[in-house]
């Protein structure tokens, strides 16, 4: 499944590309309370399809509130169970300093692929 998805107004647009058991979703825009439930359905959506090896790219993130934040920790949770996992790419600098604060980027990984 690969193209853009972007909610009426939502402020937040994701890509995906996949292959196999693996699959890279782009996020851009703004991840909040409005906009992190159609992220969580579409990764949810991603690993019930198979694919629970996950690289988030996080470049054309401008914004990031707790509500995303949570949502990415859930579904690392929930994708590790499954033998997966969910790893962060090309965080902005705003984004990934948040990452780092909290302790999230230990715990998620950062993939060097641009």
């Amino acid at each position: 499944m690969s193209g853009l998805e972007e909610g009426a107004g939502s402020g937040l647009a994701i890509d995906e590309v996949a292959d196999g058991d693996e699959a890279v979703l782009t996020v851009a825009g703004e991840l909040d309370l409005d906009s992190a439930p159609r992220l969580r359905r579409r990764l949810q959506e991603t690993m019930a399809a198979g694919r629970v090896h996950m690289v988030v790219d996080l470049a054309a993130l401008s914004f990031i509130d707790s509500t995303g934040i949570s949502v990415l920790v859930e579904v690392h949770k929930d994708a590790c169970r499954r033998g997966g996992g969910l790893v962060v790419r090309s965080p902005s600098p705003a984004v990934r300093r948040l990452l780092e604060v909290t302790g999230l980027l230990a715990m998620f990984g950062l993939s060097g692929a641009p």
